[in-house]
């Protein structure tokens, strides 16, 4: 590296740059880019709470997020829930455990709660780095953005400053940080990141970005990277009695499919063809052979066979995949 007398810029050869650490490319598989910043976006009452629990509960503890995609990074996590009294956010993490088979207790999940966190603020802005230095989460939630200020959103200077300040963040202290935020009243033609209220400073800083719409009764979530391509879109619904309510994901009704604002899901569920091609082979698959048969993904394949696994529905040996032999010896 070279830095003149006078001040110059520090100018290096890419080829002599330090490589970057070995670490997972991804906090939620899919989902959320390893210590990225992003959006949960979408209209009031979309689930959008729901699911940055949902999120935040996966990364506390290991387990795949919505039963489907696998965690690359767990550890602690750190809400702010604006909009939510704390004793019904732990009745909604403990539901949501309770559905994951985890236990509230056994959990790093932690809560700030200040009845407000002013982030326009340079008081509120470093009360919220200390308490990230402290509790050192590989998650911070903060929910919704509308509650965090008294900037006008609508302004891009003054959005950019306080996002700048989470993105400081984010680099210091190798955190993720989920932001969400609500859309637009009518929303917009074209990716779902340009429907989000405000500057478009916020879809411009995203690494990942979640967008929830409700059509009738079902839920749809795209989902947006800034170095990964986009995976299909899912159908979510709200499901469970209380206290266990949790999100699942659901294939979509032809009303959802056939309307103009949510895209369409590929109708045959992959599980389905993964559990067929395996049944039908004499001795466990290649998971290279199940690819090139199926014609999926790798990516999309791994989430599957993950989930499956987790399920107990199929088996690992080695690099081959097979449905598990029964236990045949008496009770």
């Amino acid at each position: 590296m070279t830095r003149d007398e006078d001040g110059a810029l520090p100018v290096v050869r890419a080829a002599d740059i330090d490589d970057a650490p070995s670490c997972a490319a991804w906090l939620i598989q899919s989902l959320w880019a390893r210590a990225g910043v992003g959006i949960l976006g979408g209209a009031p009452k979309c689930c959008k709470s729901w699911l940055a629990l949902e999120m935040a509960l996966a990364v506390a503890s290991g387990a795949p997020c919505l039963g489907t995609f696998a965690v690359g990074d767990a550890g602690p996590v750190l809400l702010y829930m604006a909009e939510d009294a704390a004793p019904v956010v732990k009745m909604r993490l403990a539901g949501i455990g309770r559905h994951r088979r985890r236990t509230l207790a056994e959990l790093p999940v932690h809560l700030i709660t200040a009845p407000a966190l002013r982030l326009d603020r340079a008081l509120d802005q470093g009360r919220l780095l200390d308490a990230v230095a402290k509790y050192a989460p590989r998650l911070l939630v903060l929910d919704p953005f509308v509650r965090l200020h008294r900037i006008d959103e609508n302004d891009a200077g003054q959005v950019s400053t306080l996002l700048g300040y989470l993105r400081e963040m984010q680099r210091a202290h190798d955190v993720a940080v989920l932001v969400v935020h609500h859309a637009r009243k009518n929303g917009v033609v074209g990716q779902p990141g340009q429907s989000l209220r405000g500057s478009g400073d916020f879809f411009a800083w995203a690494d990942s970005l979640l967008y929830v719409r409700r059509h009738r009764t079902e839920l749809r979530l795209s989902i947006e990277h800034r170095a990964a391509p986009a995976p299909e879109p899912l159908g979510l619904v709200l499901a469970g009695d209380d206290p266990d309510v949790h999100l699942e994901i659901v294939e979509p009704t032809e009303s959802a499919i056939d309307s103009p604002t949510v895209a369409p899901v590929a109708p045959p569920p992959l599980d389905t063809l993964v559990l067929a091609a395996l049944a039908e082979a004499a001795e466990p698959v290649p998971r290279a052979e199940l690819r090139a048969r199926l014609r999926v993904r790798n990516e999309r394949l791994g989430e599957v066979l993950t989930r499956l696994a987790h399920a107990g529905t199929v088996t690992r040996v080695g690099d081959c995949w097979g449905i598990p032999i029964p236990d045949s010896r008496p009770p």
